[in-house]
């Protein structure tokens, strides 16, 4: 897949408190972005105060370019294929 500006320029946030899940979800959304062909970081957002400015009661979650996109549970690779896939659109 050809990377566009867009893709490269995409901000990814795991919000969470390092627990189980929210390591899950970092390490699921990089292999996402492998699955895309995108190579890209996913900032760590631990501070609750942070967190909770996303208006995330429920992590872990995922913010791509500051919008919450999925709060609360560990997707699939799969479904986050999706998720990031439309985002980048």
């Amino acid at each position: 897949m050809r990377m566009t500006h867009k893709e490269t320029a995409m901000q990814r946030k795991a919000l969470g408190s390092g627990c189980a899940n929210c390591r899950a979800l970092e390490v699921r959304t990089v292999d996402a972005l492998n699955t895309l062909g995108v190579e890209a970081l996913v900032e760590k957002v631990t501070e609750y105060g942070e967190i909770a400015s996303y208006g995330v009661m429920s992590t872990p979650a995922l913010a791509i370019d500051d919008q919450v996109v999925l709060a609360g549970r560990v997707p699939t690779v799969s479904e986050l294929v999706d998720l990031i896939g439309k985002a980048a659109r």
